[in-house]
């Protein structure tokens, strides 16, 4: 089993996706006109709007922190120093560039779930890769490999791995048994996930903001007290991905070292491409009422991820000086370290409740991608959600103590497949993307606020004329 799992992870992640998801980024930037950069000022349009009074769904701001919640999790915290340890700073210039074009791949797979997202037995919108692929691609078969995949991936082992991140953490912290800190995480994930999504979405726009602000905060503060070293660390940052700084630390492989770690890093973090985000964003009532509004407001996600949140880290552990010693401590406790540099003994502390929350709310964002590939399966009814939130919370306990290679090793897999069914789906219905930013851009130079009419589109199969019809 070992010997297959390693082998599916070898192809997906050492050649498919690496190359991958960085080609549909650029396929998609240069096939939408460089959309996320021309009309960078309409992600916030489309995130700011409160949206119709629909109670079938949540708010496009809702959205925006759910997947946030997913998206910046311990990645944000380790993954960063693991990028800098093993690519130098030159692997911080190519987790932008991979954000950057991963920008119009979240536009794209977004505006895509959006548009072909349905109403379940509760009148609640649900959507997602698994749907667009079924109903645009009309191919179930793989609709469902996807789903199964995203259910083992994120739904459940994912969170076994954020849970030990904050078992972790918390414990060696505050020297505290990981019995009760288990305990308290199942209990808290209990709270939230058994009021649904629309219970997520009301904890995510409080604590996503509140905790990715004040990690902010605290960076610009260490960048204010550094401000005359940091143009020398944003240079070295751009040589270091041209193989024209000397490496520090535990780097080596120069150049290829920086953009493969880069990459790899930057993809793992904003997980643009993977089919994760766009499940939330088909349950979100768009505001203007069109597709690519919530594709506009995912793509934000990805910029605040990456550009933000990656590069807070980055800049602190670069500020610190801890790399030019070549002290030779990598992922949360190169973060730490570097904390400590800054704000003395209390680094320690910050971090570890940087990843409480970070991780906590990576559990409770997974959660509602699995409930929404459990509704593409046929089980959402009470029955089948009572059994995947008692297995997320199982896998929670569970988590908190073990860390089993295989498991994990096998969820990178599932996660792997999943991606690479989203990245074929996605450019299959690339026309898609294009006729509906063509629709909506075109309204906007027109003065009027876009509306999708799926009726003026007949050629568009599969996309449920009552939600998108005469509205």
């Amino acid at each position: 089993m070992d010997m297959i799992i390693d082998f599916l992870n070898t192809v997906f992640w050492g050649y498919v996706l690496i190359y991958g998801l960085l080609i549909v980024g650029v396929f998609f930037t240069v096939k939408l006109k460089f959309l996320q950069f021309i009309h960078f000022k309409e992600m916030f349009k489309s995130v700011s709007n409160k949206g119709a009074d629909d109670s079938s769904g949540i708010t496009p701001f809702q959205a925006l922190m759910i997947s946030l919640a997913s998206r910046v999790g311990t990645g944000n915290l380790a993954g960063v120093a693991v990028a800098l340890y093993l690519g130098g700073p030159g692997a911080i210039f190519w987790m932008w560039m991979v954000a950057l074009v991963g920008m119009a791949t979240a536009y794209s797979e977004s505006t895509l779930a959006q548009l072909y997202k349905i109403k379940d037995e509760n009148n609640a919108y649900r959507g997602g890769p698994a749907f667009y692929i079924s109903k645009g691609l009309n191919s179930p078969i793989f609709a469902s490999i996807f789903a199964i995949s995203l259910i083992i991936a994120f739904g459940l082992v994912f969170n076994a791995v954020q849970a030990n991140s904050i078992a972790g953490a918390v414990s060696t912290a505050f020297d505290l048994d990981k019995s009760y800190i288990a305990i308290v995480i199942a209990a808290l994930t209990a709270l939230v996930i058994f009021g649904g999504i629309k219970s997520v979405a009301k904890i995510a726009q409080i604590i996503v903001p509140l905790m990715a602000g004040i990690y902010l905060l605290v960076a610009l503060y260490v960048v204010m007290v550094n401000i005359s070293v940091v143009p020398e660390i944003l240079m070295t940052i751009i040589k270091s991905a041209f193989g024209l700084q000397e490496a520090a630390g535990g780097v080596t492989g120069g150049v290829m070292a920086a953009m493969m770690n880069g990459i790899k890093r930057g993809l793992f973090s904003n997980e643009a491409g993977m089919g994760s985000a766009p499940n939330i964003a088909a349950v979100a009532v768009p505001a203007p009422h069109h597709p690519s509004s919530q594709g506009f407001v995912q793509a934000l996600g990805v910029f605040i991820d990456t550009i933000l949140i990656c590069t807070a880290t980055a800049i602190m552990i670069l500020l610190s000086g801890i790399m030019d010693h070549g002290s030779g401590v990598t992922g949360i406790e190169l973060t730490q370290a570097a904390l400590s540099v800054h704000i003395g003994d209390a680094g320690v502390y910050f971090i570890a409740i940087a990843i409480f929350f970070f991780a906590f709310t990576s559990i409770i964002g997974n959660y509602t991608y699995a409930e929404n590939a459990f509704t593409y399966l046929g089980i959402g009814n009470k029955l089948g959600l009572l059994v995947l939130r008692i297995s997320v919370i199982g896998m929670v306990l569970w988590g908190s103590f073990k860390s089993v290679a295989t498991v994990f090793n096998a969820a990178d897999a599932a996660m792997g497949l999943m991606a690479t069914i989203n990245l074929v789906a996605i450019v299959l219905l690339s026309g898609t993307v294009v006729k509906l930013t063509k629709d909506f851009l075109d309204q906007r130079k027109e003065g009027k606020v876009p509306t999708f009419n799926s009726t003026k589109f007949p050629e568009i199969k599969g996309v449920d004329d009552s939600i998108w019809g005469n509205k």
